[in-house]
């Protein structure tokens, strides 16, 4: 194993092994060596290979991919801990996504991680007070992934959005570490109300296909929302919530459902509407 390699490998494993993925898929692929070399093989870091990426996949006649790799450069130099994030989310999907075999098909290819990523860069836009460049790629994200997440959500590490198409995550919502959502998933408001007024959900949760939640509300750690729920009130920890209106329908099975992404409901009865 070459020099770099080796430090690669005891540095940063997940930078190693894409790396790895990335010289078999150059060499089994000829029609896509040129791409996975300039988007993988001709960096150092795995920071550097997204930025790269993503300024590609976002950059448009308004602001160039030059422009925008130089600000997501600003940004994972100046938040160190965003990179830490990256491998996080990256693992999640590599671990819980049945169909994933290799880090390589989420960085390059997976909508929901591309999303997620671009927004960690668009809040630490926020936070900088440069929020109309951040509503620029809010409004690119949304476009290219069809992921719309505002700015200002916080959002932890190793989250999971499979599919991403048609996620909304509003502009005081709260997704804590160890998240898991599929396509369509909405945590919105239920009005013109003004202020915090956006879903809290907590570590461990997993969210199923086409859920809405909607209002200042808490879904508890280590639950499930079926898929289609609709939710309008506060969900209990460790429990399934599933219909609409959704009422909780036992408990969520495990403990942590975010990571077995079981999204069979038993057939139990009802036992309260929340």
């Amino acid at each position: 194993m070459p020099v770099i390699a080796e430090k690669f490998a005891v540095c940063d494993p997940v930078w190693s092994d894409l790396r790895e993925e990335a010289i078999r898929a150059a060499a089994a692929e000829p029609a896509l060596a040129s791409f996975v070399h300039a988007t993988i093989l001709n960096h150092e870091r795995l920071e550097e290979a997204l930025t790269y990426h993503l300024a590609q996949k976002l950059g448009n006649d308004d602001v160039g991919a030059m422009q925008v790799r130089q600000v997501f450069d600003q940004a994972f130099a100046d938040e160190p801990t965003l990179g830490d994030e990256v491998r996080a989310d990256l693992s999640a999907v590599y671990e819980r996504d049945p169909s994933v075999t290799t880090y390589l098909q989420p960085f390059l290819f997976f909508k929901g991680f591309l999303a997620i990523q671009s927004y960690r860069v668009m809040h630490w836009l926020y936070k900088k007070g440069r929020v109309t460049l951040a509503q620029h790629f809010q409004s690119r994200v949304s476009e290219v992934f069809a992921v719309d997440v505002n700015p200002a959500a916080k959002i932890g590490r190793g989250v999971m959005i499979d599919h991403g198409t048609g996620v909304v995550i509003g502009e005081t919502a709260v997704i804590e570490d160890d998240v898991s959502m599929l396509h369509g998933v909405t945590l919105g408001g239920t009005g013109k109300e003004t202020g915090d007024r956006h879903p809290k959900v907590r570590r461990g949760v997993m969210i199923g296909a086409n859920a809405t939640i909607l209002g200042n509300i808490e879904i508890g750690a280590n639950s499930r929302v079926g898929a289609g729920s609709v939710v309008l009130a506060d969900v209990p920890e460790h429990c399934t919530v599933a219909g609409v209106p959704a009422r909780v329908v036992g408990c969520a099975g495990c403990d942590q459902p975010s990571h077995e992404m079981n999204q069979i409901i038993e057939d139990t009865p009802l036992d309260y509407q929340i």
